[in-house]
């Protein structure tokens, strides 16, 4: 099992479009082999930060999504919303 940390930066003003294009996201990634659970988070201090917390199976079904078309398509309309790209961080248990 792995966790995936994606943070974003979502431009002011846009984090309503953008709340419900990450929720399109997640639905799609719902369906995708070895996705366990998701869940998005924004943080209370910088109200821009997004970071979402993924749990997958395992490292190759994250890269089959993560390489997927349809992941592309819901970031094609995810990163014109944000400041900067997003930073994907992957962690494993010790």
């Amino acid at each position: 099992m792995i966790r995936v940390i994606i943070e974003r930066i979502v431009a002011e003003g846009l984090e309503a479009p953008y709340e419900e294009a990450a929720r399109r996201t997640l639905a799609h990634a719902l369906a995708q082999p070895g996705f366990i659970s998701g869940e998005s988070l924004r943080d209370l201090r910088r109200p821009g930060r997004r970071v979402v917390l993924c749990t997958w199976r395992n490292v190759n079904d994250w890269e089959q999504w993560f390489r997927s078309d349809v992941r592309r398509e819901c970031l094609a309309q995810i990163q014109p919303m944000l400041e900067t790209g997003e930073n994907i961080t992957i962690l494993q248990p010790d």
